[in-house]
Formats: structure tokens, C-alpha cells, sequence
């Protein structure tokens, strides 16, 4: 592994997070020790946004290469790009912006970090899983899920959400009195709940845990949040969410810069970097 940075001079290459909050946020590790190991005179920084139409407005407008998209924009920067692709635009959700011939692209990777995150750790075709959330991030995940035949429920604070999103992947939504009898084995928190600070929230009864086989939060701050640490004392296998920040990563990566990611430099940056790591 190449450890040494690459000093930052009038060609290095930028690339960013928009997203807010973003202080907690791993990627800038994770990506910055991607680049050095390829070799690229490039840099990510994470960037706290206020005003979305005019953070867009910066990549346009200083030259920055790329961005990853995060909590509260993945639905709200659509209007202001150029063009989507087919994934992204039938999620409704972007999480990548590429800058291509002057022109923002927006991709979705977030929907395969989901596939490779579960993947190791349940059957995803037949099975059914129980989705927490509809926002960005889940509908990337029901979308992943019904592309691999998997059926899925979706349960959100926002009942009307949560039906739509559900009628629209050809899942079901349910309420929180209907969880208990929706018969799945693999439950997903696709919520913020249980991110520091409050890290003793829970965003499901635990006593619902049992019937899981697998458990896996897309939160990874802290690594182990209060939800796998329920599911673990209930004999559940548990997927943490730099799992899907790692593969969804990777993607980006390659999107950016055309390179293969190197996966391993990734996931060990990511793994050293959080508190609990």
C-alpha cells in the first residue's frame, strides 16, 4: 500500500461530499487512500452544505471532478443535474455526480453496496426482507432487492412514503402494527436512528428481532450501533454499515476515475478510521 500522500498542487484533481451533516463521514479515508494507492494526484474532501442549488453550483463552477451525495440531498439534487442513468433515475435517488464533457451526471452505487453487503451473509433471490425507512437510501435498497427477486416490506414514520415507495418496486408498505406478521428473514435499517449522537435510539422493537436470520444497518457511526448489538444477543447475523459504504465506494471509484478501486485499501482505510475500529 502506498501510504505516502501525494503532495496537492495546481493539478490535483477534487473531488467531494455533499451532504450535511458530514463531520462523522468516513469516505474522505476511505477515498483519499484509494487515490494514493493508485497513484492519482487527486483529493476528497467532504463538504457541509447550506444551500444545495448553490453547492451544485460550485462543482460546476470551480472544476471539481466529482461528488458523492449524501443525507438530505439524494432525492433533492435531481432538478439540478444535467442527466441521470437508468439506475438512478428509476430509483428517483442519486448518490454519485460525475463530471462529464462540462455536463453533472448523477449514478446510483448505493444499490450495489447493498447487493455486496448482503451477499456474503443471506440468499437475496426468494427471500423476504423487512426495510426501516424511505428515504434515498432505501429506495436504493428496494430497488437492489427487487432486482434480485427478493420480496420486501417497507415501514417509514411517513406512512404516505412508505406506500408509495412500496407500490412503486412492487413490495408492500406496513405499519408499525403489521411488522410482527410480515414473515421476513432479513431486516434493514435504512434510517439515520441509532447515529451518534444517539446511539441508544432503536428503530425497530427489539423484541421483533427473533425471527431474523440476518441484520443490517446502513448507520456506521458508531460501528456497532445499539440495533446489531440487539440482534446479535438475539442470535441474528449482523452486516454493518461500512460494508455498504466500502462496495458503494468502490463503485464511485471506478466511476471517477475509470480505474478498478482497490477494494482492500478501501475497506482497511474505512475500518481504521472509525472510533470502535
Amino acid at each position: 500500500m502506498n501510504n505516502n500522500p501525494s503532495p496537492i498542487n495546481g493539478a490535483t484533481q477534487v473531488y467531494g461530499l455533499l451532504g450535511r451533516p458530514v463531520a462523522h463521514s468516513l469516505s474522505p479515508a476511505m477515498h483519499n487512500a484509494a487515490f494514493r494507492e493508485v497513484g492519482l494526484n487527486c483529493v476528497y474532501v467532504a463538504f457541509p452544505v447550506e444551500d444545495l442549488a448553490q453547492g451544485v453550483a460550485g462543482l460546476r463552477g470551480l472544476g471539481i471532478k466529482g461528488a458523492s451525495v449524501t443525507i438530505p440531498f439524494k432525492e433533492e439534487i435531481i432538478p439540478l443535474l444535467d442527466e441521470l442513468d437508468a439506475p438512478a433515475a428509476a430509483m428517483a435517488a442519486v448518490n454519485t455526480v460525475v463530471k462529464q464533457d462540462g455536463r453533472l451526471v448523477g449514478y446510483n452505487t448505493d444499490w450495489l453496496g447493498a447487493l455486496a453487503a448482503l451477499k456474503p451473509h443471506t440468499p437475496i433471490q426468494g427471500e423476504n426482507f423487512l426495510v426501516l425507512g424511505a428515504g434515498g437510501a432505501a429506495r436504493a435498497i428496494v430497488y437492489a432487492l427487487a432486482k434480485r427477486g427478493a420480496g420486501f416490506a417497507v415501514t417509514d414514520v411517513d406512512s404516505r412514503r412508505a406506500r408509495m415507495l412500496a407500490r412503486e418496486f412492487g413490495g408492500r408498505a406496513l405499519t408499525p402494527g403489521e411488522l410482527a406478521g410480515w414473515p421476513a428473514t432479513g431486516l434493514i435499517n435504512a434510517t439515520p436512528v441509532g447515529m451518534a449522537p444517539e446511539v441508544d435510539a432503536l428503530p425497530l422493537d427489539p423484541a421483533l428481532l427473533d425471527r431474523f436470520r440476518v441484520v443490517m444497518d446502513i448507520v456506521y457511526t458508531p460501528l456497532k450501533t445499539r440495533l446489531l448489538r440487539e440482534a446479535e444477543a438475539r442470535g441474528c447475523k449482523t452486516v454493518d454499515g461500512l460494508q455498504m459504504l466500502i462496495h458503494q465506494g468502490a463503485a464511485q471509484f471506478e466511476l471517477w476515475t475509470g480505474k478498478p478501486a482497490p477494494l482492500e485499501v478501501m475497506a482497511r482505510a474505512a475500518y481504521g478510521a472509525t472510533k470502535d475500529g
